[in-house]
Order: structure tokens, then sequence, then C-alpha cells
């Protein structure tokens, strides 16, 4: 009687913590705490790029708005660098803490790879903030600042690659976080840092008019802001991550699983990078209307793929966590739940949006011209959002159970097939072929998805029960394998 009076007390006080939704909550709540913060952080940074964009604009400096234009895959590739760390060190995490419950001594190791992702992320953005503001002339000239853009351009950039560090850590920390479950304390910490960025940005823009300026250090600092509440979080509430430099280390067992899942994010930012300018200059023979029309399409269809997002990145840890403590049957679950999850995000916004995508253009813009060409755009997006959505789910499974070469196939598969699908589209078939290019080639990707995913299941069946043998013996006598 005792016994069952101390099991469910331990249960009951679980119940609040991070973990219990890792390690045993029901499915349905579980994909709601990780996945609905994460969507909810997204939308919220999307409202404020349109608001800084205002900001800017409020100036009437067109530079201005060009630097900013300039400035966004450098940006990109800052977050692909804290990425790198933070995918790979999370990921890592999450399979660490699942283990532990049948191995304590696990416990041990996520001191290293949390200490490894943080300082890593601030070393690698020192170094490349560094010798980006050596060569800042010639990395304005490369993202195509033309001769009245680029004093602005300069200004932006400089200030930007001064923050580097700050801007990895940031990203990594976000996803360390998010490994223990605590997805909503990461909402808070990039909801927080939005409202701070806002309010800097009325003092530096509109109150001391330092223009694109400003916007750089605005972002700086709200930033620091972010590294700041994360790290005092995780030392006050976090029983196994450890940020100390004491516990960096440069192990091959730390160091080859964080980055080899993590160097997908890395090159997928790259890639991304080269897709928009590849695009924008085959866009721009078609004039304005085509490259409007593309701008408007892209943030209509912002909102569902926000939403699958949030759970495509928030069901991540949770994989990982089952994946490292043997669990198939809640592995597999997760799985399902979010795929549920994701196919039901997409019919009902994907469906709605599609309905009413004259409706919602008009809202944009009253050119015809613009109109036709958008709703097109829009449909491409939309069936676009439906590959991408799956594809970006067999991704964080890959990542979850440490399988680096399939998640960089798929991670950087859409950016190598885009370029010459893009390129044929537009010979063979003009602007439509364009439109089209995107949604060809992350259909592929899909598809490359499924047959490696549909390849390495006994792979993944395999790690599941490697060191977990009682649970294997459990599963199998009670015919769950």
């Amino acid at each position: 009687m005792s016994n069952t009076t101390n099991l469910e007390s331990t249960n009951t006080s679980a119940v609040g913590t991070n973990r219990w939704y890792l390690s045993t909550a029901p499915i349905v709540r579980a994909l709601a705490h990780l996945s609905v913060p994460m969507a909810a952080a997204m939308i919220v940074g999307a409202v404020y790029n349109v608001i800084n964009a205002g900001f800017i604009g409020s100036q009437h400096n067109t530079a201005y708005l060009a630097a900013i234009t300039f400035g966004t895959p450098l940006l990109g590739l800052i977050m692909g660098i804290g990425g790198m760390f933070g995918a790979g060190g999370g990921a890592l995490i999450s399979r660490l803490l699942g283990a532990s419950e049948n191995e304590p001594a696990k416990a041990d190791e996520i001191k290293n790879v949390a200490s490894f992702a943080f300082w890593g992320s601030i070393i690698v953005g020192a170094v490349f903030g560094g010798v980006g503001l050596l060569l800042l002339h010639p990395l304005v000239t490369v993202l195509g600042a033309n001769a009245a853009a680029v004093p602005a351009t300069s200004a932006y950039v400089a200030v930007m690659l001064a923050f580097v560090p700050i801007l990895a850590a940031a990203f990594c920390l976000e996803q360390l976080v998010r490994a223990e479950g605590a997805a909503r304390q990461v909402m808070i910490g990039l909801i927080g840092s939005t409202i701070f960025n806002v309010l800097f940005d009325v003092l530096f823009i509109l109150e001391l008019h330092w223009g694109v300026v400003g916007a750089a250090l605005s972002m700086g600092l709200a930033n620091l802001g972010v590294v700041l509440y994360f790290v005092i979080w995780l030392q006050r509430n976090s029983e196994n991550v450890s940020l100390s430099p004491r516990w960096f280390t440069l192990s091959s067992t730390v160091m080859k699983p964080v980055v080899g899942v993590g160097v997908g994010e890395l090159l997928q930012s790259g890639f991304l990078i080269i897709t928009s300018l590849v695009l924008n200059n085959l866009a721009v023979i078609y004039g304005d209307a085509a490259l409007a029309a593309m701008g408007v399409a892209v943030r209509i269809a912002q909102v569902p793929e926000f939403l699958i997002m949030g759970v495509t990145i928030g069901v991540l840890p949770l994989l990982a966590y089952s994946f490292g403590k043997g669990d198939r049957v809640r592995l597999t679950a997760a799985l399902r739940g979010s795929a549920l999850t994701v196919g039901g995000v997409l019919l009902i916004f994907t469906s709605t949006v599609f309905l009413f995508r004259e409706q919602l253009f008009s809202l944009f813009s009253a050119d015809p011209s613009v109109i036709a060409i958008g709703v097109v755009v829009l449909t491409a997006q939309l069936v676009s959002s439906i590959f991408n959505g799956f594809a970006g789910l067999i991704t964080s499974l890959f990542q979850a159970t440490g399988r680096s070469a399939a998640a960089i196939v798929m991670s950087v598969g859409q950016g190598v097939m885009f370029i010459p699908i893009v390129i044929l589209g537009n010979l063979w078939f003009g602007l439509p072929g364009i439109i089209w290019s995107l949604t060809v080639s992350e259909g592929i990707v899909f598809l490359v998805g499924l047959v490696m995913w549909f390849t390495s299941r006994r792979a993944i069946d395999r790690g599941l029960t490697e060191g977990t043998p009682d649970r294997a013996e459990e599963m199998v006598k009670h015919g769950e394998a």
C-alpha cells in the first residue's frame, strides 16, 4: 500500500516537469506541450519581421530597406552556425536523457554535450564574425549591394557581424533548452526577445534615428537578452545541462554526433541563400509583378508552414528521448501522432487558403496582373507545404535517431535539386517553370525521404533495442515487437 502511495506521489510530482512530457505523458498532451509554443513563437517572429520593415520604411530611405534585404542571407547563415551546434547537441541531449532511464551514468555525458555545443557556437561565431569584419567590403559586394546601398549595407552588416557570437549562441541555446522538453520556456524567451526588439527599434530607429545601425543593434541586444535568460534558466532549473567551460570537450564521442547531425542545418542555410539568389535573379526577368506575387504568396503560405514547423521541430526531443530510452512503442506513437497532426493542419489550412486564395491576395494587391500570377504561385506554395511538412517530420526522425547521413541528405537535398530544376524549368516553361520548380524539388526530397525511412527502419529498430535488453524482452513478451 505504501509503495503504491509513493508511486502515485512520484507521478503527481512529475506531472509539472518538462521531462514528464518526454517520458510518460499521453502523446497528445506531449505534442501540444512541445509543438504549440514553437508554432506561436514562429508566428510572433514573422509578425515582428513585418513590424521591423515598417520601422525601417518609416525613415523613407530606400537604401535602408535594401540594406535589410541584402543582409538577410547573412543572418540565415548565422542561424545555420547556431543551428549546427544546437540541432546536433539538442538531439543528442534528448537521446542521452532517454538512455539515462536505463543507464543513469549517461546523464553525466549531457554536460559535455551542452558545453561543447554552447561554446562551440560562440567560438565559431566569433571566428566567422571576425573574418567577416576583415572582409567587410568584399562581403557586401557578394551580398549584391549596389553603389547607392553600399554605405547602409556595410553599416548594417558590420553591426550584425559584431554580434555573431551572441546570435549563434542564442540560436544554439534555444534548441538545448528545448531538448529537455522545455518548449514553453523557449517560447517565453523568443517572444520576450521580440518584444524587446520592438522596444529597441522604437528607441534606436524612431527616437535616435540610427537607421539600419539601430535595427542591427536592436537585434543584437535582444538576442543578448535571450542568451542571458536561457543561461539563467538552465542554471536554476536543469539537473543535467551545464554550460561551464570545464565540461567542454573535443572528444569524438561528442563532436561526431553533434556536428554530424548539425552540419545539415548549416548546409541547408547555405543552400537556402543560393536558392533565394537564383530564384530572384530568374524571376526579375519577368518584371516587378512576378517578384511582388512571389513575395506576397510566401507571406500567406507562412502561416500553415509555421504551424507545421511547430510540430516537426517540436516533436524532435520526444522522438530522440524515446529512441534513447529504447521505447519503440512511444517512438512509434509520437511519430504517428505528429504525422496525423501535420496532415490535419495541412488539410484545414491549405484547403482554406486555396479556396479563398483570390480574396486573400486582393488584401495585399489590387493589381490584376499581380493577383493572376500570385494565385498560381500560392497554389504551388500550398502543394509544396504538403511535401515540405512530411519531409520535415522525416528529417526530425533522422536527427532524433542520430542518422546523420540521412539527415544531411534531407537538409540539403532540396537546395541541390532546386538549382538545375529551376534553370531547366525556366528554359522549358518560362515563368510557370520557375513557380513550380520549388514544388517539384520538394516533392522529390519527400520521396527520397520515404525511401530512406523504409530502408532504415531495421537499423532504427536495432538502435532501439541495443543496450536495453530488458525493454526488448518485455516488448517481445507482450507482442509489441
